[in-house]
């Protein structure tokens, strides 16, 4: 799923819900986006099998992800809306994004849910991702949204995986090889974020050789 090529498919309900901030700074909005990020990585942290059919840290931290996702973009439609976009608030939106993508990845990889090895692919998958699409667009080319997995995927996957997680502690469901639903949807973002990031490499380079003729 690409969910980053449906975008225009949510504006109206972004633009509705934009209005109702436009007394608010865009900057702000971004800098929220990055807290709730880091509120959602402490409580991912933080969660473990043996707690968390009493804390719901995991649905905590899901909520969090959903309202990181949900202020990172109305920041962009509050900035249009208030004729405040600009070079700079893109950059700080895409530097703060790359941050929220550790706090909340980084989190599932170093909690207990997650081996090592699987966290640190699946962190490199996502980071390399991104990189790819905004530097195509450094490079001239234009800001590359292609291959499997962009971030408005990966943030729904990030709420729809940890509740499912939540939600198998009380059924006696055991995975192959010990492996849980976190590091599933892990292992997702290591293998697919990777192949999209080769992706969108080779459309850049494409790009360069139509270009150079």
């Amino acid at each position: 799923m690409v969910l980053d090529k449906s975008r225009e498919k949510a504006d109206p309900l972004l633009t509705m819900i934009a209005k109702r901030f436009v007394k608010v700074n865009p900057d702000l909005l971004t800098w929220c986006a990055l807290l709730f990020s880091v509120i959602a990585g402490v409580f991912f942290y933080f969660s473990n099998a043996v707690s968390e059919p009493q804390n719901f840290f995991l649905v905590i931290g899901v909520v969090f992800v959903f309202l990181n996702g949900l202020f990172d973009a109305v920041d962009g439609k509050v900035a249009k809306l208030t004729q405040k976009a600009s070079a700079r608030g893109d950059f700080l939106d895409h530097v703060l994004d790359r941050y929220a993508d550790v706090f909340i990845v980084g989190a599932l990889a170093l909690s207990s849910w997650c081996r090592p090895p699987i966290g640190l692919l699946a962190l490199v998958g996502v980071l390399l991702t991104s990189y790819m699409g905004t530097q195509a667009q450094a490079v001239g080319y234009q800001r590359e949204y292609a291959g499997l997995l962009g971030r408005a995927d990966r943030l729904v996957l990030l709420i729809v995986f940890p509740l499912l997680q939540h939600m198998m502690l009380g059924v006696s469901v055991v995975l192959p090889w010990g492996v849980t639903v976190i590091e599933v949807v892990l292992v997702y973002f290591a293998v697919v974020g990777n192949i999209t990031a080769l992706q969108r490499f080779v459309l850049t380079l494409r790009w360069f050789r139509k270009n150079q003729k």
